[in-house]
């Protein structure tokens, strides 16, 4: 039986508006303290985005380990970085923590060998914003040329000349704010009435920059558009949409955007690299072991209802799928789509069975993978 430790603010003790009300009441430590102001509405708790958190992660089995290390890195205010072999859960955890504290809709920043910060910042479409105002120049100079063209035959009836040279009437400008978006990580920095869940997915495939680009923004708690702070003095308030495509724009003062609140922020790798001392000196670091028989058992209790206890023959595949891990990497989805192929009547031969295992259960490394 698991045991409901009083600190814990992820998976504690209480109601999930109780334990969120105790986050947000829980002083930061003075270095880790931001003062970002405005109020961005909340992440709603309905929605697509929402369901989907939720489905990710209301079934989801931490172990005592993880539980310790989230709460440790939410009193803390710093980046969880989870380390872990394919398959153990890592990006799950992150679902976990925003189901179980009420946070809203996990923002989501999936790491490729070409992702740069500014790209989990924000984006901006200069060639969009290039093109309309090309064709709003374009429209001014075409109905200039229209009035001058009328005006010069007035003229010239008149006898007068009108001088050369005169200005066209200048193009409205448009707003920059039309051709910006917040991307996953400054959606999270913003000044919200509460933290928001960001999981930064496989950050050991990135750029051998993108870590120590990292810390100064999660040391700041903020980050400037310069692109908004260039004509902050004709437009000094934008509104700009965010990683939420449901939710409402940000408003942004200055080019400036400060969270209030440190984000969670979930990191995930796996271990197929070494990150800067200075940036692992900044995060909770967490290594997700492979669940053993008994966690396995959880998992299948709460994901399929199923207690193999009372189940030999699911007990069986729980054992096998360990044996098998031994040999090379397994999936924890691959027993449960073992578990849940016999819940359908599948494969009901027991002279099938080593086959079964094969399909299913198939190693992602070592022999016959």
């Amino acid at each position: 039986m698991r045991t409901v430790k009083d600190w814990w603010l992820y998976q504690g003790p209480g109601t999930s508006a109780e334990r969120r009300a105790r986050l947000l009441g829980t002083p930061a430590p003075p270095w880790r303290a931001f003062n970002g102001e405005g109020a961005h509405p909340p992440a709603g708790a309905e929605g697509p985005a929402w369901e989907r958190t939720r489905a990710r992660g209301a079934d989801y089995v931490p172990d005592d380990a993880e539980t310790d290390a989230v709460n440790t890195a939410l009193y803390l205010r710093r980046p969880l970085l989870v380390t872990g072999k394919p398959g153990t859960g890592k990006s799950s955890l992150a679902h976990s923590i925003a189901t179980d504290l009420g946070l809203g809709p996990v923002l989501h920043w999936p790491i490729t060998s070409r992702s740069v910060l500014r790209e989990g910042l924000y984006q901006y479409d200069a060639i969009g914003r290039l093109q309309e105002a090309s064709l709003e120049q374009l429209r001014v100079t075409t109905g200039a040329a229209g009035r001058r063209g009328g005006a010069g035959r007035r003229d010239r009836a008149a006898g007068r000349a009108r001088p050369r040279g005169g200005a066209a009437p200048a193009a409205a400008r448009t707003s920059l704010s039309r051709f910006l978006r917040l991307g996953a990580l400054g959606t999270a920095l913003l000044p919200a009435e509460q933290p928001r869940v960001l999981l930064i997915d496989e950050i050991d495939k990135s750029d051998i920059d993108l870590p120590g680009d990292l810390l100064t923004v999660f040391e700041d708690g903020g980050f400037a558009i310069p692109e908004l702070s260039r004509t902050a003095l004709d437009e000094p308030t934008v509104a700009v949409a965010t990683a939420d495509h449901e939710a409402e724009p940000a408003t942004i003062t200055g080019g400036q955007v400060q969270c209030r609140y440190f984000p969670v922020v979930v990191m995930t790798s796996n271990g197929e690299r070494d990150f800067p001392p200075a940036f692992l000196r900044r995060c909770v670091r967490l290594r997700m072991e492979p669940p053993n028989e008994e966690k396995l058992a959880r998992i299948v209790r709460k994901r399929l209802a199923v207690d193999v206890t009372e189940h030999p023959e699911y007990a069986r595949f729980v054992k096998d799928f360990v044996e098998r891990r031994a040999e090379g990497d397994l999936a924890t989805d691959q027993l449960l789509n073992a578990i849940q192929l016999r819940l359908s009547e599948a494969w009901p031969d027991e002279a099938d069975r080593e086959k079964f295992l094969d399909t299913v259960m198939r190693r992602l490394t070592g022999p016959t993978a």
